[in-house]
Order: C-alpha cells, then structure tokens, then sequence
C-alpha cells in the first residue's frame, strides 16, 4: 500500500453463492395426499466477476469494502418448479489490476482493458429435487440433493499502472512539471521531495500519434529494497515499454546528474534486471540555470555514445518537442503493452474431489474425511432407505471399505461419515 490516499495493493474476500437445496415433496390432491414426487431442482448460485473500469484511478474504494459476496441459489419449489438462481456480483477495478490467489500466490488474471470481464468464482449448482431420483425401480424418492457449497477465498488486488513511457529520476528533478506541460495531466507540483505519493498518467498526443505516460514517484537509493516509496511504486514501471530517465543537470540542490543517473540504474537493475534493460532515453532538465551548461557537456562525454540526450527546460517547455519525437520513435520500434500472461486458465468453483482419508480416534471411532465425504453429506438422507443403499454403494466403489478393512476396521467398529455414524459390516 502507498502512501498517502493513493492504494495500489489490497486483501479482499471474496465468494460465490452456493447452490439452492432440491425440493423434496409429493403432489397432493383432495383425498389423495401423496401422488408422486414435484420436487424441483434449486437454483444456481451467483458468480463473482472482476470487470475493468477506465475511470477508476487506484484501489481506494476497497478500504471501505473488503468483502463481496454473490447471492446464494433459492430452494427447488413444488410442482417441479426450479429455485431461483443467485445473483452474480460484478467487483469493478482500475485497467492494470492483477488479481491473486492469496495461499498460492497465483495470478488469476490482469484486467487490461476497459470493459473487460473475468468469471473468478463460479457459483454452486443447485441440488437436484426429488422427482430426477424416479427410475424404474423407484417410483416415490423420499429425498433429496442439497445444492453445492462453495468456498470463501482471499485474494490480491495490485495495481500495476498500464503506460508507454515511464518518467523515473530523483525526487524534485522536474518530472511533474514535465508531463504537465507535456500532456493535458496536472499533476501536483512543489519544490519539495516526495511531492508526487503516486503515480500520475497523461496523454501525449502529437498530430495523430499518441503515447500514455506515467510520472512515477521520485526514487531513492534503497528504493529496491523499499527505502522511500521504494516497491511501492517501482511496480508501476514494469509494465512500461521504455524509460525517460530525468536528470536535474543543474546540480542546484548539489548533486552530481552523473552519480544521479547511475545510481538510478542500479536501483532499477536491483528491482528487476528485464526492467533495468528496457529501452531508455535521458532527458536533461533545468538546461536554464547557471551552471547546467558545464554539467551537460559533461555528461554528454560520458554517456552521449550510448544514450539518446534531449536537454530542456520543463518550466518553459523548451526542448520538449524535440523530446516528443524523439519518444515515438523509440516507441515505433517497441511491441505494444501487453497483459502479464497466464499460464493456466483458473477460478474458483465447488470443490470436485472425491478423495478421502481415515483415521481413528481416541475412542476407538473410525473417521473418514474428505472431498468424498462432502458429496455425501450432500447426497445422502438419513432416514431414506434408497438414500442409504445409494450411500452403501458409493462407500463400496469408491475403496472407503477396502481401505477400512486393511486399516483393522472388524465387524461392529464404529465408523463415522460426516453426520453419519454407523456400524462396520465389511
């Protein structure tokens, strides 16, 4: 999290709605109370979405929300009639917003564009009613499905600005000062360091080309290990398809523009050695006071060969233009930005696995856990004999008896299932 009002990493909960329970009921007629099964399915819980939103600058708003829950499934109704299906939720955030699996740390997936929908959390689906248990055998099922249960999850939201050119340079070298007069941006500028506490963008538009640029908050030495603003902001660089690197060639604070530059670099090479090679031009600022004519001459014999140099004066705009065109044509060079790639397609969704483990108590109980143990809590209803055959079979295919009988589990051991305690007959 930044400093100031500016937020640019957040926790938040998040959980789709579980699925509505299944209907278990009979028609009834005058004199006739029961005359089939009705029952009908519940209905779908709701899905959680990110959706990307161009007018959102930060994560702000998440300080005072930090939990978004979908709506749950409404319960199957007679006459076959399906529950209600939950209401989605739809989390808005800024273009640049990454979204991570807190436990894991794995991207889910980068908001890039405005309008930009991702599924994250898919809803449970509903219990099935009592009348899609009929078979030709059963004509009258006495239970039902209860809906899908569905997990909360954590997860990280980190704002990563999406820009063209990042301004990086020591605190109160002009940065601001130039993308405003640059752009249409207005960002907030004071002779005092640290005066920018995030990270501003501005359109540079030039006849028809346009680039978006971002101010990045001065850095410092140490800024790679989180001295100052430090990590806080050096993310927003990352994305960036190249660098100004602006230096204060004036040396009127009383530092040396050669040592600023390279310090600067180390700082960047330490953070990140891919972001440390992206293309870069320098730009000299504060050329109009005395003094800067000796420094840029000599900083151009140092480092005139292996960079492009633009001299200016931010304040008046000199020397701007020439900076301009010398950008685009870097950046004609460059691929576009492009969204971090995910390796793998994920959300969240009810849990699917039918695994299981045993292990015995202190009282001599025999306690099975698991995935598969959660779909026959769901599955199963007690005082149903169909219900319990249908719990015996499933124990039988699915190894839980093998796996009880090797463990030492003998005729009449108690063995617990979820709710369900009964005796052991191998």
């Amino acid at each position: 999290m930044a400093t100031g009002e500016f937020t640019d990493k957040v926790r938040i909960l998040i959980k789709a709605g579980d699925g509505g329970d299944g209907m278990n009921s009979f028609k009834a007629y005058k004199g006739k109370p029961a005359c089939g099964p009705d029952g009908g399915d519940g209905g779908r819980g709701g899905n959680v979405y990110f959706v990307g939103d161009k007018d959102m600058n930060d994560l702000f708003p998440f300080r005072f929300q930090s939990r978004y829950l979908a709506e749950n499934g409404g319960m199957g109704g007679t006459q076959k009639c399906f529950g209600k299906s939950g209401a989605d939720i739809f989390i808005k955030v800024p273009l640049g917003t990454l979204v991570r699996d807190e436990e894991t740390g794995r991207l889910i997936c980068d908001i890039f564009e405005d309008g930009e929908q991702v599924l994250v959390a898919r809803g449970g689906n509903g219990g099935k009613g009592n009348v899609r248990f009929t078979t030709a055998r059963r004509h009258a099922p006495n239970f039902a499905q209860k809906g899908e249960k569905v997990k909360q999850h954590y997860v990280i939201l980190e704002l990563k600005v999406i820009a063209d050119v990042g301004f990086v340079g020591f605190p109160n070298v002009g940065k601001s000062t130039l993308l405003s007069k640059i752009s249409a941006a207005r960002p907030k500028i004071a002779n005092y360091h640290f005066t920018t506490l995030s990270p501003n963008l501005g359109v540079v538009r030039y006849y028809e080309k346009s680039f978006v640029a971002a101010d990045i908050p001065g850095l410092i030495e140490g800024a790679a290990q989180g001295a100052g603003l430090g990590h806080d902001f050096l993310r927003h660089i990352e994305r960036t398809r190249m660098l100004c690197h602006v230096v204060d060639i004036s040396g009127c604070e009383g530092r040396d523009p050669i040592e600023d530059f390279k310090k600067i670099n180390e700082e960047l090479k330490e953070f990140s050695e891919e972001l440390a090679s992206r293309p870069q031009i320098i730009v000299l600022n504060k050329c109009d006071v005395f003094g800067a004519e000796d420094n840029l001459k000599a900083f151009k014999k140092k480092y005139g060969k292996k960079f492009q140099i633009f001299p200016i004066t931010a304040l008046t705009g000199e020397g701007t233009r020439e900076l301009i065109e010398g950008v685009f044509g870097v950046l004609d060079t460059l691929p576009p930005v492009e969204p971090m790639p995910i390796e793998e397609e994920f959300e969240y969704k009810a849990d699917d696995d039918l695994s299981f483990e045993i292990f015995k108590d202190e009282d001599g109980v025999y306690v099975v856990v698991g995935g598969l143990v959660d779909m026959l809590c769901r599955n199963v209803v007690l005082n149903n004999p169909d219900s319990m055959l249908y719990f015996q079979k499933v124990l039988r295919l699915r190894g839980v008896i093998k796996a009880l009988t090797k463990l030492g589990c003998t005729e009449g051991d108690t063995v617990s299932i979820g709710d369900i305690e009964f005796d052991f007959v191998p």
